[in-house]
């Protein structure tokens, strides 16, 4: 993630993020630190493996937390009640349709909690810009990795 880049979240996905530093930098780095001393308490920090581990371990976990402050610090939380507009925004859910194929419903997200496999796509995506700003009835055209696609807009939410 550039510094330029702005961090989009879900009320939900903040609240979530929120709880998982909570327990980084409480339950976390207690066990990393119980796992340390007794690593050190084994004698020569050289060849134990123990300690090695647990180092890099704790660099990991110190990375994580710095990454998830510098998110939460700088996101843009996404405003459920701005969503009512009918224009589709990010943390709208839309649902579209292409040609004779069933309708697909995707939840339009920032790319740090995008997750296609639950229908969560990024404003980063192909499809998540050809839907920005479009509105129910409206017909997007899209480059996909498997050529040019086109939907209809069947309900924003």
């Amino acid at each position: 993630m550039s510094r330029n880049e702005q961090v989009y979240l879900t009320p939900e996905r903040e609240q979530e993020m929120r709880t998982e530093l909570a327990d980084m930098k409480g339950r976390q780095r207690e066990e990393l630190s119980e796992r340390l001393r007794f690593a050190i308490s084994q004698g020569d920090l050289s060849e134990n493996a123990d300690y090695h581990k647990a180092k890099e371990d704790q660099a990991f976990l110190e990375g994580k937390i710095l990454e998830y402050e510098m998110i939460l610090s700088e996101a843009l939380i996404i405003d459920a009640n701005a969503k009512q507009t009918g224009v589709i925004n990010i943390g709208s859910h839309v649902t579209v349709k292409e040609g004779v194929h069933p309708e697909e419903t995707y939840h339009l997200v920032g790319a740090v909690e995008a997750n296609p496999r639950e229908g969560k796509i990024s404003n980063e995506s192909p499809l998540g810009k050809a839907l920005l700003g479009h509105r129910v009835g409206e017909e997007i055209i899209y480059k996909s990795p498997g050529g040019e696609m086109k939907m209809k807009i069947v309900k924003v939410e």
